[in-house]
C-alpha cells in the first residue's frame, strides 16, 4: 500500500475545515478537497477519489448521513482505484459536536467506519484517519460504552449487520473456526490488530488474515459491522466485554 493518504473534509464551517486541514497537513496527509454540503462532498469524492472522508453530520441541503450512504454504497468514487491502491469506496469518519445516540446509530447505519466528536485531539484525529484507511473501524471510547449499553437493553437494535436477518447471521457464525470466533469476540471488545496480536501471541499479519476471513465469511463490510453482529447474535454480552 502506498504511503500517500488523501482526505476530503466536508463541513459547513470554514474554520473547522481550516483547522482539520492544518492538523492533517502537518502530518503529511493531503487534503484533496473541501466541501460545505453533502452534495459538494459527493462531487468532491467523485472528482478526487480520496482514501478517507471527514464528514460533518449537520450541513445545509443534503446532510452528512445521506452523503455517507451514497458514498459507501459504492455509487460514488468506487469504480476507480484510489491512492491506497484499493478499489473500494472511501472510508468515512463522521465528525459532530453533538454527542447524541441518534447520530451514532444513524452514522453506523449509513456505513461510516468511524465516529468522533469535533473536540477530538489532533493526535487522535490523525490516528483515526490512518486507522480507517487501513481497514480498521473506529469509535470514540465514550460512544463505544454507550453502544454496548444500548445492546445490553436489547431493545430496538438499530443497525442490522450486513443487512442480514437474524437466522442468517446465526448460521454464518457456525462457519467460523474456534480461533476466528475468539478473534471476533475480541474485536467486539474494541481491541485493535496490535492488541489482538499481543493478546493472542500472534503476528499482526496473522491477525489481519483472521479478521479478513471473518468479514468474508460473515458477509460484513468492516469491523463496525462485526461488532454489531457479535452483540446482535449474543456471541458476546456487555457484561463479558467489561469484565474480559
Amino acid at each position: 500500500m502506498s504511503d500517500a493518504l488523501r482526505v476530503v473534509i466536508a463541513d459547513d464551517q470554514a474554520l473547522v475545515r481550516t483547522g482539520f486541514r492544518m492538523i492533517l497537513a502537518s502530518q503529511g496527509i493531503e487534503v484533496a478537497a473541501e466541501a460545505e454540503t453533502g452534495t459538494d462532498a459527493i462531487a468532491a469524492v467523485r472528482r478526487t477519489l480520496p482514501d478517507v472522508v471527514l464528514m460533518d453530520i449537520r450541513m445545509p441541503g443534503m446532510d452528512g448521513l445521506e452523503a455517507t450512504r451514497q458514498i459507501v454504497s459504492g455509487g460514488v468514487g468506487s469504480s476507480s482505484v484510489g491512492s491506497g491502491g484499493t478499489a473500494h469506496p472511501p472510508r468515512v469518519i463522521i465528525l459532530t459536536t453533538f454527542d447524541l445516540d441518534q447520530y451514532v446509530y444513524a452514522a453506523l447505519g449509513a456505513g461510516a467506519s468511524g465516529f468522533l466528536l469535533k473536540d477530538v485531539s489532533p493526535e487522535h484525529l490523525v490516528s483515526a484517519v490512518r486507522m480507517v484507511r487501513s481497514g480498521d473501524a473506529l469509535l470514540a471510547p465514550a460512544i463505544t460504552r454507550r453502544l454496548v449499553a444500548r445492546f445490553a437493553r436489547r431493545d430496538d437494535v438499530p443497525v442490522p449487520a450486513g443487512g442480514q436477518d437474524a437466522d442468517t447471521r446465526h448460521r454464518n457464525l457456525a462457519t467460523l473456526t474456534a480461533r476466528e470466533s475468539e478473534v471476533l469476540r475480541l474485536i467486539a471488545r474494541g481491541l485493535s490488530n496490535a492488541e489482538l496480536a499481543a493478546h493472542l501471541h500472534l503476528s499482526e499479519a496473522t491477525v489481519k488474515t483472521h479478521v479478513a476471513r471473518i468479514l468474508a465469511k460473515l458477509g460484513l463490510r468492516d469491523r463496525v459491522q462485526a461488532v454489531v453482529l457479535a452483540y446482535e447474535t449474543g456471541l458476546i454480552t456487555p457484561g463479558a466485554a467489561e469484565s474480559a
